[in-house]
């Protein structure tokens, strides 16, 4: 299984992954609309696909047959972690098979206080041949997943967590992402805030393995707000 999902993630290497997401209170929130969007990119030349939920990765796989990176988003009451944060969620992922899990890496408390170490060794347990993607905030988060053995290092948290506050990952010509390109040996794949073809290339040439780009591309009403934005300057 794990050769077959490397095979077919290989499809993605120095290309366009689109992520295809909608959270519940925005307008496109609907697994069919998400699915009509996955095909929308295909057609549009992207390579693969990031999505969440097994509802959404049902949907999408009936439209495309692009190598899907699968996630859940689910919020827990003592954790800051949302992105497949525990067990039930890969349990959950494995139903629908995704080439890649992608689930957060960062040093934030995880649900139960669960260590990010503990979780790994049970998912490595239980399904050895997943591939698995490290959704990183800093640069030693990134060197930690490497350590954990992840088969993919994401740059998608840059921003988004305390210890990255701030930070962007397009900043000073994407020093965070060229740096984790530089202390790790695992695929890098740029994600976060790449929101124009030019950067979208340039993270590439630096030495990213697959670049993804979603509100860009898939979220109007962010893509409407940043029309008025400049407007209005």
């Amino acid at each position: 299984m794990k050769q077959k999902n490397v095979a077919n993630f290989e499809k993605v290497a120095g290309e366009l992954i689109v992520s295809c997401q909608a959270l519940n209170e925005e307008p496109l929130h609907s697994s069919f609309i998400m699915s009509k969007m996955a095909l929308a990119a295909r057609k549009g030349g992207a390579k693969g696909i990031r999505a969440n939920s097994v509802e959404d990765i049902k949907c999408i796989r009936e439209e495309v047959d692009l190598p899907i990176i699968g996630i859940i988003k689910r919020d827990y009451e003592d954790s800051e972690v949302y992105i497949t944060p525990t067990i039930t969620e890969i349990d959950e992922l494995m139903e629908v098979n995704p080439e890649v899990i992608a689930l957060d890496a960062s040093i934030n408390v995880r649900p139960k206080g669960e260590s990010l170490e503990i979780l790994m060794k049970e998912i490595k347990e239980k399904y050895p041949h997943q591939l698995l993607m490290a959704d990183c905030s800093t640069i030693n988060e990134a060197e930690m997943a490497e350590k954990l053995d992840f088969d993919f290092i994401g740059t998608t948290m840059v921003g988004y967590t305390k210890q990255s506050k701030g930070d962007k990952i397009e900043s000073n010509d994407f020093y965070i992402l060229r740096e984790i390109i530089k202390h790790t040996t695992k695929p890098v794949i740029a994600e976060g805030n790449i929101n124009t073809p030019k950067k979208a290339k340039r993270v590439l040439d630096l030495g990213a393995y697959s670049v993804v780009v979603g509100s860009s591309i898939t979220r109007p009403q962010i893509i409407t707000q940043n029309f008025v934005d400049e407007i209005k300057l």
